[in-house]
C-alpha cells in the first residue's frame, strides 16, 4: 500500500533544515512526501540530501509565525506551510499532514480545511504519556476547554481506535479521569460520561485518578480539554524539576559522581522512555483526515517518528475505524452530516487558552 503524508517544510524551530532531513530519514518503501514551503528554498534544502525522488516539493510562499492570531492567519494565508498540507489532506492528495509549527493554526487549519469525521462534535487532542510499560494516550489535551457527556465518551472511542491501530495495545483499559475511583465521585459531567462509556462497546476500566496516570493500569486517559491540559502541564513541570534535582543531585559530591557514572547506562534508558520525541507529536482525532502536530522544537529524530506514524495511520485507515467506532458507540446523531465545519465552540489553542473558532 502506497501513502501519502505532506509537511510542513518550515514548521518549528529547526525548520528548514531538521524538519527536510526528518522527511527524508523516514523515507521506505510506499511512503510518498509532499514536503510543503518556498519553492527555490526547500528544493535547494533537499539537493544536500540528494533529492529523493519519492518527496516532492509543493510550493507555499506564505508563512505563519508562532505570533500570529491562528485563525486570522489560517484564513488570510491558504498558501502558508502550514495550511497547505491541510488543504491537501482534503483534496485527497495526502491522508495526512504534519507540523512542527504554530499549535492553535495547525488545531484551525485541520478544523477549517478537513472538517469533522462524520459524527463527532468536537476533535481532540490525543497525547501519547510514557507510562510504565508502555505508552498511554490522554484525550483531550487542550482543544476543548468545554465539554459534554458526550463529547468525552467519543474521545474515549477515539482513543481507542488510536491506542489498538497505532499504538499496538490490544484492547486498551481505558480511564475517565476523576477525583476518586469510584464510580460516584466527581463532577456532574465526569458522573455522566463515567455512565455512556461504561455502556461503551470499548474496554471501559472506570476512573483514574491524576496519580495512576502513570502507572500503567490504563492505556487510554478520557478528560475534558480544561483538565487534560492541566494535567499534562503539571506532568511536564514535575518532570522538569525532578530530572533537575537529579542532575544537581549527581554532581553534589565525588562519591555522587562515581555513583552517576555507573548508573548512566540505566538512567539513559529512563530518558528514552520519556523522551517525548520518540512519538513525535500530538494527533488531532475526530477530523477527517490525520493530523499530527509536531513540538516547536522537534529535530530530526522526532519528525521521523511524526511521519511514520502518520504513516501507519493511513496504512490501519484510523480515519474509518473511529467513524465506524463512533457510530456504534451511539454517538453520532448527525451521520448524514459530512459538511466541513466553520464553527466549533469552545475549541481553544492549547498553548495560551485563546479561543479558535
Amino acid at each position: 500500500m502506497s501513502v501519502t503524508v505532506a509537511v510542513d517544510a518550515l514548521g518549528g524551530d529547526r525548520a528548514p533544515e531538521e524538519i527536510v532531513a526528518g522527511a527524508v530519514e523516514s523515507l521506505r518503501p510506499g511512503l510518498r512526501i509532499l514536503m510543503c514551503g518556498p519553492l527555490e528554498l526547500v528544493t535547494a534544502e533537499l539537493a544536500r540530501h540528494g533529492s529523493p525522488a519519492d518527496i516532492e516539493v509543493v510550493d507555499a510562499p506564505e508563512t505563519i509565525d508562532f505570533h500570529d492570531d491562528a485563525v486570522a492567519a489560517v484564513r488570510s494565508r491558504p498558501r502558508s506551510s502550514l495550511v497547505v498540507p491541510c488543504t491537501l489532506v482534503r483534496e485527497g492528495r495526502a491522508g495526512a499532514a504534519v507540523s512542527a509549527g504554530h499549535t492553535g493554526a495547525m488545531l484551525a487549519a485541520s478544523l477549517l480545511h478537513m472538517g469533522r469525521i462524520r459524527g463527532v462534535h468536537r476533535p481532540g487532542i490525543a497525547v501519547a504519556l510514557p507510562a510504565q510499560g508502555g505508552p498511554a494516550v490522554l484525550i483531550d489535551a487542550g482543544a476543548n476547554a468545554e465539554c459534554k457527556p458526550e463529547n468525552l465518551l467519543q474521545f474515549g472511542v477515539m482513543g481507542s481506535v488510536f491506542a489498538e491501530r497505532l499504538l499496538r495495545i490490544e484492547s486498551p483499559r481505558v480511564g475517565l479521569l476523576s477525583i476518586g475511583e469510584e464510580a460516584t465521585k466527581g463532577s456532574s459531567l465526569t458522573l455522566e460520561a463515567h455512565d455512556l462509556l461504561a455502556a461503551a462497546p470499548i474496554n471501559f476500566a472506570g476512573n483514574c485518578e491524576g496519580r495512576d496516570a502513570l502507572r500503567g493500569d490504563f492505556r487510554v486517559i478520557v478528560a475534558d480539554g480544561f483538565s487534560g491540559n492541566v494535567m499534562l502541564k503539571s506532568m511536564e513541570g514535575a518532570g522538569s524539576v525532578l530530572f533537575a534535582e537529579m542532575r544537581e543531585a549527581a554532581m553534589s559530591s565525588l562519591r555522587a559522581k562515581l555513583g552517576a557514572l555507573l548508573l548512566r547506562p540505566a538512567l539513559r534508558g529512563v530518558r528514552d522512555h520519556y523522551d517525548p520525541e520518540r512519538i513525535g507529536g500530538a494527533y488531532l482525532l475526530g477530523v477527517r483526515g490525520l493530523s499530527v502536530i509536531a513540538h516547536g522544537s522537534s529535530s530530526r529524530w522526532a519528525i521521523v517518528n511524526a511521519i511514520q506514524l502518520a504513516a501507519r495511520g493511513i496504512e490501519e485507515e484510523v480515519v474509518e475505524r473511529m467513524e465506524r467506532g463512533i457510530a456504534a458507540a451511539g454517538a453520532a446523531p448527525d451521520l448524514q452530516d459530512r459538511s466541513p465545519v466553520r464553527t466549533v465552540p469552545a475549541v481553544v489553542d492549547p498553548e495560551n487558552g485563546e479561543r479558535l473558532t
